[in-house]
């Protein structure tokens, strides 16, 4: 099969590899260009906790007076594997969505309303966890540590392999992405060569961006499961 990857590269690299072995062509598009933000570093000693709905607020963390013991809510087990390869050793991990992990939180015996958190995230978020907390009575400091921007262009290389191999399959993994992946679909004029593909979105949120523009052959995945579904 064809398969169209949305992601940047240090983030699809491993599932490309498990892709290429099992004998499928991979088209690999990101769509959205992730930097660090420009933030002074932030003093861990003022937080009891850490959260992390992305691996890319975990890349982008800039601290001082580090605690590798710090408690880490991670919103799945991706994102987990990659705090703990930054050296974190108390991890929680929730089923992959924003919602699974605030109930995590809310129910953990490590956090009470007396403690602190840090909500590591990007400019642009589909949920706001920090706000849903707070209600709860809980501490929280949202902070911006990384940017991301739509990726405009395509170029003569990609556009030519899609033109000569339509993808089977097309993985996008946040509404922002979709939102991306949309115009530039729109911008050169690709929708006839998807028409028969299938768009695995990782939320429900993602979904409707594209469900919204008239994509047909939708579906809701969760992170991990990408292998699984090419044999739906």
């Amino acid at each position: 099969m064809n398969i169209l990857l949305t992601r940047p590269l240090i983030d699809t690299e491993d599932l490309m590899g498990k892709f290429f072995s099992l004998g499928h062509k991979i088209i690999h598009i990101p769509t959205l260009k992730i930097s660090a933000a420009n933030i002074d570093p932030i003093d861990a000693k003022k937080y009891d906790a850490f959260i992390f709905t992305s691996a890319n607020a975990i890349r982008s963390l800039k601290l001082i007076n580090h605690d590798k013991h710090k408690i880490c809510f991670c919103v799945g087990s991706i994102t987990e594997k990659i705090v703990r390869q930054a050296g974190y050793s108390n991890t929680i991990s929730a089923g992959g969505t924003v919602n699974a992990l605030k109930n995590i939180i809310l129910s953990s015996d490590q956090i009470d309303k007396k403690k602190t958190m840090a909500y590591f995230c990007g400019d642009n978020i589909s949920s706001s966890l920090d706000a849903e907390l707070k209600k709860e009575g809980l501490q929280i400091d949202k902070i911006i540590n990384y940017t991301s921007e739509k990726i405009t262009e395509l170029n003569e290389e990609n556009n030519k392999i899609i033109s000569n191999h339509p993808p089977d399959i097309i993985f996008i993994y946040s509404k922002r992405s979709a939102e991306s992946f949309v115009e530039l679909v729109k911008k050169y004029a690709l929708n006839g060569l998807m028409t028969e593909s299938r768009v695995l979105c990782i939320s429900e949120k993602v979904l409707s961006v594209l469900k919204n523009v008239g994509w047909k052959k939708l579906e809701i995945f969760e992170p991990g499961e990408e292998i699984m579904k090419l044999e739906v």
